[in-house]
């Protein structure tokens, strides 16, 4: 059964369209229109239709504090990006053109304006904005088409020379959102020289990022397993990417023997409740201290909370389908909703 889910997933990619799409090909969503996971996202993005895209030229919240800077407009700003995608999707699902001019109407508004940071922290975000491109793409004018394919080349190509010039972060979550978004962009482009790039890239991470037994770097220098999941999900969606392209990096084992497969394992437990963690008591970070003392109680001492690996084991469950029990067990034992859209890439693949 696990072999049929893993070829069921690749079956989904279009051998003939080589590399031109990051996650989604043309037969993604196919028999998903009527579940309830894209109810959802028809009802999200028909109350979207009417709202107009807030771009803003530059994102900065890492590493500032509420109320300073320009964090507090850019989190407004950002609540664009899961709306693109939800826009995109219900194009998808419906094929009601209203959804995809809507969703036209956003990328074009973002990449018009938007100048890249390279800060992957602010940027992560733009993950959704790459799908929204697998998903709309072909039913664009081919000049939107050119210029989307521009922003994302800058985009792949800059953080890909970003990771290869080791910065000082190189090694934590920093770089995982990096090789996130370089690998979306790189096989959304399919260009193979960066999607090579990329899969290097990918694999000195897991090298440095991740021990033998599963531990990643963040949680020895942040003691906090929400520094866990924030490392490992982007490595999981940059996984998936590849997998939907016929590479197998989630089982890619390092020198060492470490791997995110055996990353994701090692937070089992925690997130099946049979291990507990008190988030941020060892913390070597000072700003940790300093969000706490600003009143974001979530970087104080406390007890973790399961729910916060609900989407990482949604994520999980595309790459190790033996997860998908756990990964459904997680979501409803703790009442949160997983992403849309790998419940529904899971959803088309299974059918």
């Amino acid at each position: 059964m696990k072999s049929l889910f893993i070829g069921s997933l690749l079956l989904l990619a279009t051998p003939a369209a080589a590399q031109d799409f990051a996650v989604f090909d043309a037969a993604s969503l196919r028999g998903e229109a009527a579940t309830p996971v894209a109810r959802g996202v028809l009802a999200r993005a028909g109350a979207a239709l009417a709202r107009p895209p807030a771009p803003l030229p530059r994102l900065h919240t890492e590493g500032t504090l509420p109320g300073k800077g320009i964090r507090d407009i850019s989190l407004k700003a950002k609540q664009d990006q899961p709306i693109v995608l939800d826009l995109a999707l219900a194009w998808r699902l419906s094929g009601d053109r209203r959804y995809l001019d809507q969703a036209a109407r956003y990328l074009g508004a973002w990449t018009g304006i938007y100048r890249i940071s390279f800060n992957p922290i602010d940027e992560t975000g733009f993950d959704t904005l790459l799908l929204a491109t697998d998903l709309v793409e072909a039913d664009l004018p081919p000049k939107t088409r050119a210029t989307l394919a521009r922003f994302w080349r800058r985009m792949a190509e800059g953080y890909l020379a970003a990771a290869e010039r080791i910065p000082k972060n190189q090694h934590n979550n920093w770089q995982s959102h990096r090789i996130k978004l370089a690998t979306l962009a790189a096989f959304q482009l399919g260009d193979p020289g960066l999607i090579a790039r990329a899969r290097a890239a990918f694999r000195r991470q897991i090298a440095g990022n991740i021990g033998p037994d599963g531990t990643v770097s963040d949680f020895t220098e942040r003691d906090a397993l929400h520094y866990v999941t924030y490392d490992l999900e982007p490595l999981l969606v940059a996984a998936i990417a590849a997998q939907r392209h016929g590479e197998d990096w989630y089982h890619w084992k390092s020198p060492s023997g470490a791997s995110l497969a055996q990353a994701v394992r090692w937070l089992q437990p925690y997130a099946g409740g049979k291990q507990s963690h008190v988030e941020f008591v060892g913390s070597r970070v000072k700003f940790d201290r300093d969000r706490a003392a600003a009143g974001q109680r979530d970087y104080a001492p406390h007890a973790w909370k399961r729910a916060n690996a609900v989407d990482t084991f949604a994520l999980a469950a595309l790459l190790d389908p033996g997860l998908r029990g756990f990964a459904d067990s997680l979501a409803g034992e703790t009442s949160r909703r997983p992403l849309a859209w790998p419940v529904l890439l899971a959803g088309a693949a299974a059918r």
